[in-house]
């Protein structure tokens, strides 16, 4: 039997709205989260970015506000503006009612702006640690009127240092509440802080996929010794070509730096990180999805709210710190029957870490070389002779004839012309980069050459 939102205990009218929206079965997130909620339960969500919780939390409140309060009736957390904002709109899209007030409030944006909104009234407050204690203590939040708190990624923001502003939050909030904690993984701090304030909760855990090897092809690229991750980036770039790239990398400065390289590199690039403007990000991700943009590099955190469908290559610049983490990455591509490559940069160091995914996903990594230059420039005449076989069937050749005719009367040789024109060709496509810091013998050492000995000359016969 196939479940429904309205089995579940959701509304007929809210059913029908989550119908015409495309929601028209529940995530098992949903189907087990849900009922729980309604029945006013506290809940633990284990559960990975992807899976649906936004809806499994939101349904069950828009059902139990009341609309004729204008106070903060629900207050979600979230470790970064990014996910505040993401929520909130995930929210207005499902309600299917505009009496629903969501505000999301974060660091970044006018703080006067928030307080404005928020003296004319809201329903749902989704919002970012520091900048709700921040409202709190000047006295514009209130959190009498809040019967339900959600923790979306609590593991996140344990990891960002937010945990003790969490506590915080949830000591000022009523204690007859409903609270509900999602998290990808439930370290030490997190079971401590859900046995401290949530009461008797059901825990509802959904199993990440392990990544499909019928559908994400994963190679290891080892740098080179002495090599950064960004020099050996780039020949990697080259050999695998990629349509659409999701680069994951550490730190938004990392991510700047990247960026800067590569497009000096002559990469279609862009990043995508916390500082960009609402409206910002909806223009890379529509250029993104629209093939103007080719590679995106990003943190974990701020590509949580990228969505590509036709994503071809993920590219693990660094290694996350959990498996977990890894194979959410790589689930960004191959999907809907579709391959996808999955590409990781490794050190010496990382080699522990590479067991332990192997050891996850329950398959061995392909371990490889960066590409060296004869292979890259292979791959190169390769493209250059699939285009040249386009052109032949193509109307413009015979725009060109004419040219060669005359070259030929001159004496030249057909063949010569053609490998001529070729390799000017070549030339112009061929990177920047590879003509002066690229060097193979940095990669595979080169077999020794033999030493040139002089030969000594034979003394003459001395004259007696």
């Amino acid at each position: 039997m196939t479940l429904s939102f309205q089995s579940l205990g959701i509304s007929e009218a809210r059913t029908r709205h989550l119908e015409k929206e495309g929601f028209t079965e529940p995530t098992e997130i949903q189907a087990q989260a849900i009922p729980h909620l309604l029945s006013g339960r506290d809940v633990v969500g284990q559960a990975q970015t992807g899976t649906g919780k936004t809806a499994a939390f939101a349904l069950p409140i828009i059902e139990g506000i009341d609309l004729k309060t204008s106070a903060p009736q629900a207050l979600i957390l979230t470790p970064t503006r990014e996910l505040a904002i993401q929520v909130c709109q995930a929210i207005r899209n499902i309600t299917g009612d505009r009496r629903v007030r969501v505000l999301a409030i974060y660091g970044g944006q006018s703080i006067e702006r928030q307080i404005d909104r928020l003296e004319r009234g809201t329903q749902i407050v989704v919002g970012t640690p520091g900048r709700v204690i921040d409202l709190l203590d000047r006295g514009f939040l209130k959190l009498e009127s809040v019967n339900w708190v959600v923790l979306d990624e609590a593991d996140e923001m344990l990891n960002m240092g937010f945990i003790q502003d969490v506590e915080t939050i949830l000591k000022q909030a009523p204690v007859e509440r409903q609270t509900a904690c999602f998290s990808a993984t439930m370290p030490y701090s997190i079971r401590e802080l859900v046995t401290k304030f949530l009461r008797s909760p059901v825990t509802v855990t959904i199993k990440q996929p392990k990544a499909a090897p019928n559908r994400i092809n994963q190679v290891a690229y080892t740098v080179p010794r002495g090599w950064t991750k960004a020099r050996a980036l780039q020949p990697i770039l080259e050999i695998e070509d990629p349509e659409s790239a999701l680069i994951f990398v550490r730190t938004r400065r990392q991510a700047a730096e990247l960026t800067s390289q590569l497009q000096a590199a002559g990469h279609n690039v862009d990043e995508y990180h916390g500082d960009l403007s609402q409206s910002q990000r909806e223009r890379l991700m529509l250029r993104f999805r629209h093939r103007q943009v080719r590679i995106v590099v990003a943190t974990d955190i701020a590509a949580r709210g990228l969505h590509v469908d036709d994503l071809t290559h993920v590219i693990n610049y660094d290694l996350p710190d959990s498996v977990e983490s890894y194979v959410h990455r790589i689930g960004r591509t191959g999907r809907a029957g579709k391959e996808g490559r999955a590409i990781s940069l490794i050190q010496p160091f990382d080699r522990r870490k590479l067991y332990q995914i192997e050891r996850h996903v329950r398959q061995r990594l392909e371990i490889t070389k960066v590409p060296t230059r004869s292979q890259i420039e292979a791959r190169h005449l390769e493209k250059l002779q699939k285009e040249v076989l386009e052109a032949l069937t193509g109307e413009r050749m015979a725009s060109f004839l004419p040219i060669v005719a005359k070259m030929s009367e001159e004496g030249y040789d057909p063949h010569a012309i053609a490998a001529a024109t070729l390799q000017m060709a070549y030339d112009k496509t061929r990177p920047a980069w590879m003509q002066s810091d690229y060097n193979d013998d940095e990669i595979q050492p080169a077999t020794p050459k033999p030493k040139l000995v002089k030969r000594q000359k034979t003394p003459a016969p001395s004259r007696s």
